[in-house]
């Protein structure tokens, strides 16, 4: 494996023309997609499984990354999300008691390339000035491949105009902890495994549904709640998705999570914007409004609820930037932040929102 991972060379260019090469690893191809970053110190796996990287490269900040392998546990979904992966170094070693194989075969067996021993703190303060933004990456033994005027020019990616949610949503419904004592329809635009996990964990019959489930399917199930999970892409564009939320509104108590938060924005008559960079770790202050508490808690999203819509009001606001991180509705029995209260990894500040809906259902 390793004799194989030292042929591959590495090519990473951004939209501007940045240029980085450097060592492959992962599979052998090349990828388009959103370059981002994530400040997370661990858990580099449930990131890349993590389904609202849909469509994005992914580069993590912390410089070491690898040492401590995969394993099934710890996966938020059944495959690799982002389309390629950036770091400063690759470990050699996983070393952990649940370790089951490296990151390298890791990727490789899902097709993403990756590239490391390339300056990504460069990269990152590029990405904090100019912003987010396309990125091609190349992994490949032939230097013909790996040619940045070449890589360049088939840079065409514009990822505000892609349903991903469609790719990450499950196609059929599925039905978690059968017999649980509280039912309840998860409309899935991406969920991460550690949102259901919480509900199992509270005793749920957990229906997780496809994305494009109508209103009427979601109510003949008879839940006593509705979950509305996270998810990738640009919510301005999911209009089907704001009738069906807007067609349940009153039948039961709405909890709404990262993109099912800026849904429900959309539905009720607010919007949403891009963040320059976005929030990506776990380690971000959030204050709780009501209690007056800071929070620690793990992020993952590039857009941001702007209006607020007539009825909610704000109770979760970001430390750093003051944007919009959670609402309420009591007349209409609606909460919803933008940051993830499962974590999965992460500070646990936050899992009393998940008992908040149990009172709430």
């Amino acid at each position: 494996m390793e004799r194989e991972r030292q042929r591959l060379r590495a090519t990473l260019v951004l939209k501007d023309g940045t240029t980085l090469q450097g060592i492959g690893f992962g599979a052998k191809t090349e990828m388009v997609g959103e370059l981002v970053f994530n400040t997370s110190m661990t858990g580099y796996q449930e990131a890349l499984t993590d389904p609202s990287y849909g469509g994005q490269i992914l580069l993590m900040t912390y410089p070491l990354v690898g040492n401590y392998g995969t394993n099934a546990a710890d996966k938020e979904s059944d495959h690799v999300q982002p389309s390629g992966f950036v770091i400063r170094e690759l470990s050699p070693d996983a070393e952990h008691r649940q370790s089951e194989g490296g990151i390298h075969s890791f990727l490789k067996d899902n097709g993403v390339p990756g590239i490391y021993g390339i300056d990504t703190r460069m990269v990152v303060r590029h990405i904090r000035d100019k912003g987010v933004m396309p990125a091609i990456l190349a992994t490949s033994d032939s230097e013909a491949a790996l040619d940045p005027k070449r890589l360049l020019s088939k840079l065409e990616f514009d990822y505000s105009s892609i349903d991903f949610v469609s790719k990450a949503s499950t196609k059929k419904p599925l039905v978690f902890n059968k017999g649980g004592k509280t039912r309840v329809a998860l409309i899935d635009y991406g969920v991460k495994m550690g949102i259901v996990r919480e509900l199992m964990k509270r005793k749920c019959e957990v229906h997780v549904l496809p994305s494009s489930t109508p209103a009427s399917d979601v109510r003949a199930l008879e839940p006593s709640g509705i979950l509305l999970s996270n998810g990738p892409g640009d919510p301005a564009m999911l209009a089907g998705a704001h009738r069906t939320i807007r067609e349940l509104e009153g039948d039961m108590p709405i909890f709404g999570i990262c993109l099912g938060h800026q849904l429900l924005a959309h539905a009720f008559g607010g919007d949403t914007y891009k963040l320059k960079f976005g929030h990506r770790g776990s380690n971000h202050a959030v204050l709780d409004n009501r209690s007056g508490r800071t929070l620690i808690t793990t992020q993952n999203h590039g857009f941001a609820v702007g209006r607020i819509p007539k009825g909610f009001e704000t109770t979760h606001t970001s430390v750093n930037d003051k944007s919009v991180e959670g609402m309420a509705d009591e007349k209409r029995r609606i909460i919803s932040v933008q940051y993830h209260p499962e974590a999965s990894p992460g500070p646990h500040d936050s899992l009393y929102l998940f008992d908040e809906f149990m009172k709430m259902m």
